[in-house]
């Protein structure tokens, strides 16, 4: 019968220095930051979305995925203000759901 130990028998492999090593490789890692962004800024985005559906324009979106920005243009479909997202049809009738909380910029395009 073979009794395995599962993780257990492979917790002594890592030594202090070697958990400190990785930590600080983590640490240095360049995934960049999110800017924080104030309340003003949020005012504008919000201005700038009413306008934008009401004229049914299409906007140019800053946002924040994975550690870097990315673009995406689109016209917004609809404003969830429960769950803070926006969903966000681009040129090719894709739907993308963006949360308000990532978003780093809004521009007409």
């Amino acid at each position: 019968m073979i009794r395995d130990r599962g993780t257990i028998k492979w917790t002594a492999m890592m030594l202090p220095e070697h958990v400190k090593m990785l930590r600080e490789h983590q640490d240095g890692l360049d995934y960049g930051r999110k800017p924080e962004l104030d309340e003003q800024k949020y005012e504008e985005f919000n201005e700038t979305i009413c306008v934008a559906m009401e004229e049914n324009q299409t906007l140019k979106f800053t946002y924040f995925e994975k550690g870097r920005s990315a673009e995406i243009k689109g016209q917004v479909h609809y404003v969830d203000e429960f769950k803070k997202e926006l969903r966000v049809m681009d040129e090719a009738d894709k739907m993308h759901i963006l949360k308000v909380t990532e978003i780093m910029n809004i521009d007409y395009a």
